[in-house]
């Protein structure tokens, strides 16, 4: 019974911080919803539980009557917590405050207090057309319209009439606008994620055919400061898809521009400054605009100090996922292998902690960059075990790119450990899931051939030879703007040359850096 029994109220209960299940022992104290006591103990017992079982707590519970009908028990505790939360949260953003205000006007209205009532309308109108409520605003004036209606149109003109229907098209246009927005940026990330970049003319095809809109064609065409923000938001992930960073970067840096600018609008979504700083961080530092990589830093840093995460798991997320992610980058390009291993403990911790709450692709980045950061320290072992999350994760494939790379990664790890016997094996099956996915580019197929030639032959100068050629490909396939993509993953041709020249990954990387 217990695996069948549904567990939204043990996972509501555990996702409550500590003020607010003292906020709800006080509220269930004086609101009651039956017996009070018996909600408390229930509340607590299940809080208790590490993992749901309903089997354990109706033998715990079985001289209580409330076991008899315990689905609408729990039902009623489920309730009286959402209450709660709504109450202690009846503050905490601007569309609160507003669903508060109109709930209040509502009263207010209904009391026939019409004065009270057009007067808070007034204040919560000043604070929707502040921070570009629209959906508030249509509620609003709504509520306007019955008070005009109330009064049977008293002082009331055809020219008053008539700039309500243009306040209302005005706004139901804004809403639209956004939507349409938001539409073509959620069907372009659908295949952006999916997929990864651009890899051949087909696919591009493919991208430039959604970014093709009319909509798009200017960016006054985003009617409201939201909107403009998916408009640089829209551009600045399409170049990146087709791998222009220079407009992808210009579009990111308008958008930090455009938040920074509009801070209230957005104070209450940090994580949308949070995403697009590491998105510019990222760029920058493919780029090489390293004093800007560091400025922006900076901003993530002082920015992720000022916001309290306890009360939005959703922010803390998000601010864990981008802080780490982009330092172990940062670190990883610039060849400083020890500092991002040690980065790993916090980002394990944060994973054990967000795992459940984060999605598979993210979860693969950090997998593959945690890999990343100890193939290049030289714990071969630990990169393995890494990368082995990505391979034997079914539900990572969805992200062709990655899984693809993970395939490859594992092959580089099994050459540097040694493996000798389980290199051909290793190889069969990427040869295998490369073939199978119908996407098999330039890079891989070189990869593979390098591999198959090593594969054949146990003379080490004949080896190095081969390593030779695989970085000279490498190095006229990185010019390849479809190709390009590939050596971001992982500094392919940097691995090639220390296996050639026999030093380390470590000590290329770092020679070139200071060239």
């Amino acid at each position: 019974m217990s695996n069948k029994a549904s567990d939204s109220l043990h996972r509501l209960i555990k996702s409550l911080t500590k003020s607010e299940k003292r906020y709800f022992n006080l509220y269930s104290s004086r609101h009651t919803l039956g017996d009070k006591n018996n909600y408390a103990i229930l509340f607590e017992a299940i809080d208790e539980q590490d993992e749901y079982n309903e089997d354990e707590l109706l033998k715990k519970f079985k001289k209580e009557l409330f076991t008899n009908k315990f689905s609408i028990t729990k039902a009623r505790l489920y309730e009286s917590i959402l209450n709660s939360l709504t109450a202690y949260h009846a503050n905490s953003s601007i569309d609160a405050q507003l669903k508060r205000d109109l709930h209040s006007a509502e009263i207010l209205y209904k009391k026939t207090l019409y004065d009270q009532c057009a007067k808070l309308l007034l204040s919560a109108k000043k604070i929707a057309h502040k921070y570009e409520r629209h959906s508030s605003l249509l509620e609003i004036n709504l509520w306007e319209k019955r008070l005009m209606e109330q009064n049977n149109y008293e002082g009331k003109s055809d020219d008053d009439i008539l700039e309500v229907l243009n306040e209302d098209s005005l706004i139901s246009e804004k809403i639209k606008n956004f939507n349409d927005y938001w539409n073509i940026k959620s069907r372009f990330f659908i295949v952006l994620n999916k997929q990864g970049k651009v890899r051949n003319s087909s696919e591009l095809e493919r991208f430039k055919k959604i970014i093709d809109n009319t909509l798009l064609n200017s960016e006054d065409k985003a009617l409201s400061t939201e909107t403009k923000y998916l408009y640089f938001h829209i551009y600045s992930a399409y170049y990146f898809g087709i791998g222009d960073y220079e407009k992808s970067y210009i579009n990111l840096i308008k958008n930090v521009e455009l938040i920074e600018n509009n801070s209230e609008i957005f104070k209450e979504e940090p994580n949308i400054y949070f995403s697009v700083l590491t998105n510019a961080i990222y760029i920058g530092q493919q780029l090489k605009k390293y004093n800007e990589v560091f400025a922006n830093l900076k901003k993530m840093r002082e920015s992720i100090r000022l916001v309290d995460t306890s009360k939005n798991e959703d922010l803390a997320v998000r601010m864990f996922s981008s802080a780490n992610s982009i330092e172990l980058t940062i670190y990883l390009q610039m060849g400083k292998f020890d500092e991002a291993v040690a980065l790993v403990p916090t980002i394990e911790s944060g994973l054990n902690k967000y795992n459940e709450k984060m999605s598979k692709v993210r979860l693969a980045y950090f997998y593959f960059s945690v890999a990343a950061a100890f193939f290049g320290a030289e714990k071969y072992s630990l990169a393995l075990k890494w990368i082995n999350k990505i391979i034997n994760s079914p539900d990572v494939e969805e992200s062709e790119d990655i899984y693809c790379f993970a395939q490859i990664i594992s092959l580089i790890i099994h050459i540097e450990l040694k493996h000798d016997n389980f290199i051909p094996h290793s190889f069969k099956t990427t040869h295998r899931f490369l073939s199978n996915r119908n996407r098999v580019y330039k890079f891989e197929n070189v990869f593979l051939d390098f591999i198959a030639k090593v594969l054949k032959t146990t003379k080490r100068e004949e080896q190095i030879k081969y390593y030779k050629e695989l970085k000279n490909e490498l190095v006229t396939l990185k010019s390849d703007s479809f190709e390009r993509s590939a050596f971001e993953y992982f500094d392919f041709i940097s691995w090639a040359e220390s296996k050639a020249e026999r030093v380390s990954y470590r000590t290329i990387i770092e020679e070139k850096l200071e060239r």
